[in-house]
């Protein structure tokens, strides 16, 4: 398992449907090591702190596995007409990992990098700023119907990160699985 990239962003206005939100979805790659302190990632903000962010949400992680199904999403739906690459970050993610994937990944674990240590908390809900990134008003569902929404993350080993590190995946009590949780979310805010 690898980081491939250490992404951050700044709160910025996005127009959404006419209306300027303001959002920090927008994450860039970040050279060199990164500082990872209890709130997250030097050189990050979150906008909406009742959804993002805080010690349980410090972090966000997400498989680089998804970006071509997501592409593949973006042409049916027409947004994007090439088979352009998704950069790292364009799912608002601060990881962007490879080899684990939600499916194995439990509430609880906790992924073991060279100077820090981060906890599985819970899966990323789709939210209508998601759709906005994305290009179209079905993209949150998708992510949640599929179940390649990432997880978030607190800060158990404060340090750095670097992208291109491997990392190790602890197991935790494995009560909750992040796509079960996620399933289980969604069909409650369905209901």
């Amino acid at each position: 398992m690898q980081l491939l990239s250490v992404n951050t962003g700044r709160a910025r206005p996005l127009q959404i449907q006419g209306r300027r939100i303001l959002s920090a979805i927008g994450k860039s790659p970040a050279d060199g090591a990164v500082p990872v302190a209890r709130l997250g990632l030097a050189g990050d903000e979150q906008a909406d702190l009742s959804v993002h962010g805080g010690l349980s949400k410090a972090v966000y992680a997400w498989p680089a596995e998804h970006y071509p199904w997501w592409q593949q999403q973006r042409r049916e739906a027409g947004v994007s007409l090439f088979d352009e690459a998704l950069p790292p970050g364009f799912a608002g993610e601060n990881l962007t990992l490879t080899g684990l994937l939600e499916a194995e990944v439990w509430v609880g674990d906790e992924l073991h990098f060279p100077d820090c240590v981060l906890r599985v908390t819970a899966p990323r809900e789709p939210c209508f700023k998601f759709n906005a990134v994305m290009g179209f008003a079905q993209a949150a569902r998708l992510m949640a119907q599929s179940g390649r929404c990432g997880f978030y993350l607190s800060v158990v080993q404060e340090g750095t990160i670097t992208a291109g590190q491997r990392f190790e995946l602890h197991p935790g009590q494995r009560g909750l699985g992040i796509v079960e949780a996620l399933a289980a979310k969604w069909a409650k805010h369905r209901n």
